[in-house]
């Protein structure tokens, strides 16, 4: 197996915004490109990720790899890449072998992990509704909830979204039409966490736009794309105990 990418950054910011979630992953290789599914420790969340194989000037693989690593040192190693280097990924028996070149051509180690459990796979729903807006305009919004609350709701209508927090004492309203932005909805409301929320609204870094789609209670997809690359977070929805 040899992989090169001539412009790591993307594979860079996306390991980073993972690792805020998870911190050990089985890395799918095969002749589609890469890929992961993961799941959070609280079994709350789930992420996935996929790179097709086109974005790498050199993809060579003989088999369908599946690669156990850290992505605290996987994170480390890929921050050592500027502007302008390029980066090399290979196996070689129980070591994940990373190399950088720029100025000067450096080599890294990691060792390969054992991970328990059985391979996860995204799930495949059908959503009420479906809002598209900048990713820029998420990010406020959930950044201004984050000020009141530790959750905020999610109101969808055919031609209104709202997302709204409250505290004991003090709340947070946006709502954007069906003019400023793109929505495809029936009538959905859903309560989701704000800790989970700020990391996901981090996938902003790969791209402009993000796509929610959720229904009343029900899990939360959120996607960022950028080309061929996509960075999915799915987020259980926050129910409130009755006293």
């Amino acid at each position: 197996m040899l992989l090169k990418l001539e412009n790591p950054k993307i594979l860079s910011d996306i390991i980073t915004i993972i690792s805020e979630l998870v911190t050990e992953v089985r890395l799918k290789v095969n002749k589609e490109g890469i890929s992961l599914t993961a799941i959070d420790p609280a079994n709350v969340a789930m992420v996935f990720f996929k790179m097709p194989q086109d974005l790498f000037s050199q993809f060579d693989i003989d088999k369908e790899e599946v690669l156990g690593v850290n992505l605290e040192n996987l994170k480390a190693v890929l921050r050592r890449c500027k502007i302008g280097s390029s980066l090399t990924i290979s196996k070689e028996d129980n070591l994940i072998k990373l190399g950088i070149q720029d100025r000067i051509k450096r080599d890294f180690s990691l060792a390969l992990i054992d991970i328990d459990g059985e391979e996860k796979e995204l799930p495949q729903w059908e959503f009420k509704s479906v809002i598209k807006m900048d990713s820029e305009s998420f990010v406020e919004v959930i950044e201004d909830c984050a000020v009141v609350s530790d959750a905020c709701t999610f109101t969808s209508e055919p031609s209104r979204f709202i997302v709204e927090a409250r505290g004991p004492l003090n709340s947070a309203r946006a709502e954007f039409s069906s003019e400023e932005i793109e929505i495809y909805s029936d009538y959905s409301t859903a309560r989701f966490s704000l800790e989970y929320l700020s990391k996901f609204m981090k996938g902003a870094k790969i791209s402009s736009k993000v796509t929610l789609n959720f229904s009343d209670n029900h899990p939360i997809r959120i996607n960022f794309v950028t080309g061929n690359v996509m960075l999915s977070f799915i987020l259980a929805p926050r129910i409130e105990q009755e006293d």
